[in-house]
């Protein structure tokens, strides 16, 4: 992934003083789905910079179910300044969808009157911002922050926690090329990425695995234990495969036995990497293990470069609220920071082209 931090561009509100008297005087702002690293450094620039709108900032609680329930606090910048290198978020998250039912929705439209919030900056992936353009619909001033270590939310190029989760599954395989060249075997790591191929694709493309499956490229598993014999053949007595959690293996009959409120599986209870690893064996011969780092790709300090893009995306959260633009979504396009629709997401999802998974079969050899 290219960090480009030279020439960073400044909205007009870095150039032009905010205004003294603000059309909105306190805003609302929740961390919602799972967790990712990035998170507090979006917190804190949110609040940072609506204090220079004078606007005041009540950090909601546990995502949307603090809506529902109403669970918040005021937060002030002295409450954030130190959040920057922190991992998850000092808010809680949840996966509640009020959606689900008219009576959530109207305890959220309820405490956000209650709360005195004239505005809701909700940081989250597809499903959190879903709940942001149906609150836009009923009159809600609303701003959206892309987040997901998935890094399949539409119109953004990347989103922060990708590059963090990313780096961790790039050290794993690293790790476990170790273990792999010691003891002869093949070694297959199970990654996170929800319906998409992202971290899966680039942590191997980095970590120069041997092989790696995505959901969006059909797996052959006749293909892949032919490249291992020949990797074998040539000498190689050792590989790594890099999977993500929602490939589809033929013959394998797991699913996610639990569903979260948007309706997704639980993927890592598929047991794809296991799966994986023992039809490698079956079918080579070779000694094959696998690794589940699950979780792990969701803790601890966020990289430079997704402090810096959570940092850039909170500020423009916030300048759009400052500037009275309201139902939009703040996205990196070509290393700028642009609005979009919030309505604009529904239904979509970015997927890993076929061309980058082609060129990155140049290296399975």
């Amino acid at each position: 992934m290219e960090h480009d931090l030279q020439a960073v561009p400044r909205s007009a509100a870095s150039v032009i003083r905010p205004a003294p008297v603000p059309k909105v005087r306190t805003l609302g702002v929740l961390t919602g789905g799972g967790d990712c690293p990035g998170l507090n450094p979006a917190i804190r620039a949110v609040v940072g910079r609506a204090s220079q709108y004078g606007i005041g900032t009540i950090g909601i609680e546990e995502g949307w179910r603090g809506l529902v329930e109403r669970l918040s606090r005021p937060l002030q910048y002295a409450d954030v300044e130190e959040i920057l290198p922190l991992g998850g978020t000092i808010l809680g998250t949840s996966r509640t969808n009020p959606l689900k039912d008219e009576q959530s929705m109207q305890a959220v439209l309820r405490n956000i009157a209650d709360l005195g919030l004239d505005a809701v900056v909700a940081i989250g992936g597809d499903d959190t911002l879903s709940v942001a353009a149906a609150l836009t619909a009923r009159g809600i001033k609303t701003v959206g922050i892309p987040k997901t270590m998935d890094n399949d939310i539409p119109l953004t190029d990347y989103s922060f926690g990708f590059d963090t989760a990313v780096t961790i599954s790039v050290e794993a395989i690293e790790r476990l090329r170790d273990t792999g060249r010691s003891h002869r075997r093949v070694m297959v790591l199970e990654v996170m990425g929800r319906y998409t191929g992202w971290v899966a694709l680039w942590s191997g493309l980095a970590g120069g695995a041997d092989w790696i499956a995505i959901p969006e490229v059909p797996l052959d598993l006749d293909e892949v234990c032919e490249h291992l014999k020949g990797l074998h053949g040539r000498g190689k007595r050792y590989a790594v495969v890099v999977t993500s959690e929602s490939v589809d293996i033929p013959g394998l009959t797991g699913d996610g036995t639990g569903k979260d409120e948007f309706g997704h599986e639980e993927l890592q209870k598929r047991g794809v990497g296991p799966f994986l690893a023992d039809e490698i064996q079956r079918r080579t011969g070779f000694e094959t293990r696998a690794t589940v780092i699950g979780h792990v790709q969701r803790g601890g300090s966020p990289t430079v470069f997704d402090r810096i893009l959570a940092t850039r995306l909170g500020v423009a959260a916030a300048d759009l609220i400052g500037q009275g633009v309201y139902g939009k979504m703040v996205a990196l396009q070509k290393n700028e920071i642009v609005p979009v629709d919030l309505s604009a997401l529904a239904g979509q999802q970015k997927r890993v082209p076929r061309d980058l998974y082609d060129m990155a079969k140049t290296f399975f050899r």
